[in-house]
């Protein structure tokens, strides 16, 4: 006789969806508070994969830096570099128990914030140590990339309390966004398939979130826009 636990279970495996053979490896990245985290878990789930967040918790200069940007953000930056890169490294090896990998972030988002809070001799240090690690990590197939306004990501900022984020302002939110925009402009590493969050709420929808798994099956070369919106992504 068949107990509650194993219909839940039956269900949830019938939900799994088998990632495409060249699918190995997908990112979902975004400015903070678009919900990369969040599309993440869900994404991992349905195609059965490893999932892989980066760990903010582990940065001990975080909330420093937000309280003193100017004296913090070179030991903050570094921090998340090297915890980073660590983690990436355990990401070579596909897991014999998984058919995939989704992760929340690529290793290139660090230097993102680098080029935006580092500056002069500090900058060009970090950018050697990146040269240095950046050839031992892996190449994402694929990355979701979400856009969004900068109104919601303030929004989720507020809305989650985090305590090291009580001193961020829209301001610098603005210009990760524009920084996030600028980098995936010249951004020709792997496929990048591209949501704006403004018009497609892929966590909360199911027919959004079915709409993007069934695209993520299909092949995506290049640069591809799902619903795509006038003035694309670079507006």
């Amino acid at each position: 006789m068949l107990t509650a636990e194993d219909v839940r279970q039956e269900k949830e495996e019938s939900l799994v969806t088998p990632l495409p053979d060249p699918l190995r490896y997908l990112v979902v990245e975004g400015a903070m508070g678009l919900g990369t985290s969040a599309l993440a878990r869900l994404l991992a789930a349905r195609f059965d994969a490893r999932l892989v967040l980066e760990r903010y918790e582990e940065n001990l200069y975080l909330e420093r830096y937000y309280h003193e940007p100017a004296r913090w953000a070179f030991q903050a930056q570094i921090a998340f570099l090297t915890n980073r890169y660590r983690q990436q490294r355990t990401m070579r090896t596909l897991d014999l128990f998984y058919q995939g990998i989704v992760a929340d972030y690529a290793f290139d988002k660090d230097r993102i914030f680098a080029e935006l809070n580092l500056a002069g001799e500090d900058l060009e240090l970090y950018e050697a140590l990146y040269a240095q690690m950046e050839p031992g990590t892996p190449r994402p197939d694929l990355v979701v990339f979400l856009q969004g306004s900068v109104e919601r990501s303030m929004e989720e900022i507020r809305r989650r309390k985090r305590p090291y984020e009580e001193t961020i302002d829209e301001e610098y939110v603005a210009e990760l966004h524009h920084a996030y925009a600028s980098y995936f402009f010249r951004y020709t590493k792997s496929p990048l398939l591209i949501i704006n969050t403004d018009d497609m709420d892929c966590v909360n929808c199911q027919d959004d979130f079915e709409e993007l798994v069934h695209q993520i099956t299909k092949p995506v070369h290049g640069i591809t826009y799902l619903r795509p919106v006038q003035g694309g992504l670079f507006q």
